[in-house]
């Protein structure tokens, strides 16, 4: 089941909230196809090198040894990873407004961990971009606490991916990366306000940028080859522990923008349209 938002003609977004997918791609939302207001895709949908890779979507590497990512586990003591039967839902329950859900994390034994409530919406419709707001709060069910991780928590440096997750378009390899306090790839692992990627596309003579909005300054899991990815890690390389009964809240804003934008178009942007908690 999906839902579409269009502007100009375009449809700009789909988010699929009750995907059929296979266990091991730990069935959850996910945003795509993503596209600038000049119709260009800037997103991947189960590319062959990761099948759960899908668009921009919520997802936890690790949480207390189970999987909501998709795919294998890292484990330390392997030093690789490893397919084990922990791939985690995100179950859609309802819709409680427009663009706000409510949903269930639950492990592959059927085991209910986590209540989440999700908000979303399409903002800020300018001349050449557009940007979607997406906020989460995640509630401890369990009865014992919640651990979010990372590859990287567990031992394989610089792979600290956990929360929203964002994986580009084939075209967008090599792209570059543009971010509050550094440039380039070497953004990895390192604290930002914000981060923006400039991809070029396929078949048509032009760029889109990407530009990712925290509420908070966080760890930035980004890389432009193999492929193209952001993710605005919550837990890169320390493990964030929810006790029972607590909820965890972040807020981010995803600007879809067509053309390739510059530093001082970015910071223009961010000080005009601020992603605060």
């Amino acid at each position: 089941m999906e839902l579409s938002f269009a502007e100009r003609g375009v449809e700009i977004l789909r988010y699929t909230y009750k995907p059929n997918m296979p266990v091991f791609e730990s069935p959850k939302p996910f945003f795509h196809p993503i596209k600038t207001l000049a119709g260009d895709v800037v997103s991947a949908y189960r590319p062959h090198d990761h099948r759960w890779h899908k668009g921009l979507q919520l997802t936890v590497s690790h949480l207390s040894g189970e999987n909501f990512w998709g795919g294998g586990s890292y484990v330390r003591s392997e030093g690789g990873y490893v397919d084990l039967p922990n791939n985690g839902t995100m179950r859609h329950e309802e819709f409680l407004a427009p663009g706000v859900e409510r949903l269930t994390w639950h492990t592959q034994a059927g085991e209910h961990w986590a209540d989440e409530e999700r908000a979303f919406a399409v903002r800020d419709v300018q001349a050449d971009s557009w940007a979607l707001d997406f906020s989460t709060a995640i509630t401890n069910v369990r009865g014992a606490d919640l651990v979010f991780g990372s590859p990287t928590t567990n031992g394989r440096p610089m792979a600290g991916y956990c929360g929203l997750f964002w994986r580009g378009p084939r075209s967008f390899e090599h792209g570059e990366v543009i971010a509050s306090h550094g440039d380039g790839p070497e953004m990895m692992g390192r604290r930002s306000d914000w981060l923006a990627y400039v991809g070029r596309h396929d078949e048509v003579d032009r760029s889109s940028t990407l530009l990712f909005m925290s509420a908070r300054p966080t760890e930035w899991f980004v890389r432009t080859t193999p492929f193209a990815a952001v993710n605005p890690s919550i837990a890169f390389d320390r493990e964030l522990v929810l006790p029972p009964g607590e909820t965890l809240s972040l807020r981010y804003r995803v600007v879809v923008a067509t053309g390739a934008w510059d530093r001082a178009r970015l910071e223009a942007y961010v000080k005009e349209h601020p992603c605060s908690a």
